[in-house]
């Protein structure tokens, strides 16, 4: 596992993080997520944490994952999403507070808590294509621990982590795509090809927790 910790900018009603890319140790990618607002107030995380992760698949397709090619796109969410079961896999919960339980849409937190938002971003790759025309026909999400066969070349599994100041009555809340269950997210990779290769072999294959400089 490898993670990494940036602040965000808005940019036309979702954030980028920060303008369009953030950077790390020299490395870069550029992701955008959507903004969420407090009636009419934007409300700005308090940090972004992106986590590069092997879970998801068994333990030895973990050791088979590949780098991110150069250019490769992926979205997760469902922007679109009319209701908590359409199609989406946006997470909120409440940080620190397990009592509550995880639910697509926003979530009653207690006060003095803060509101988190989870988003995991499909894992499989169909080896060919660096996007797709909906751009997601590319990608898939793993089935019973391993890559399907229409997209088998696992590759790292991107988590976006966002912690808003918030809590209370989640009717007050709304995202700019709509309802909590619209979450969305887009990961467009520009890793250094060599930076990306290292820290996949030294902490995703070996099954190692890492930080940000690709180090134990």
């Amino acid at each position: 596992m490898l993670f990494l910790r940036r602040r965000t900018k808005q940019h036309r009603g979702r954030r980028t993080l920060p303008p369009w890319r953030y950077r790390v140790a020299g490395l870069a990618a550029a992701a955008l997520a959507v903004s969420l607002y407090d009636g009419t107030k934007e409300v700005e995380p308090t940090g972004t944490t992106f986590y590069y992760l092997g879970e998801g698949v068994r333990d030895d397709v973990i050791r088979t994952i590949k780098p991110f090619p150069r250019g490769l796109r992926i979205v997760a969410g469902n922007a679109k999403a009319t209701g908590p079961d359409d199609n989406t896999i946006s997470r909120w919960s409440c940080l620190h507070h397990g009592e509550v339980n995880p639910s697509h849409d926003f979530v009653n937190c207690p006060a003095g808590s803060m509101m988190e938002s989870y988003l995991d971003f499909p894992q499989c790759w169909n080896g060919r294509d660096l996007d797709s025309a909906d751009h997601k026909s590319h990608m898939a999400y793993p089935v019973g621990g391993a890559c399907p066969s229409t997209h088998p070349v696992p590759v790292p599994k991107l988590r976006q982590v966002l912690r808003y100041p918030v809590n209370g009555d989640p009717a007050r809340f709304r995202l700019a795509s709509g309802r909590g269950y619209t979450m969305h997210g887009d990961f467009f990779n520009v890793w250094p090809e060599a930076e990306m290769a290292q820290r996949v072999r030294d902490c995703i294959n070996a099954i190692i927790k890492c930080g940000a400089d690709g180090r134990p």
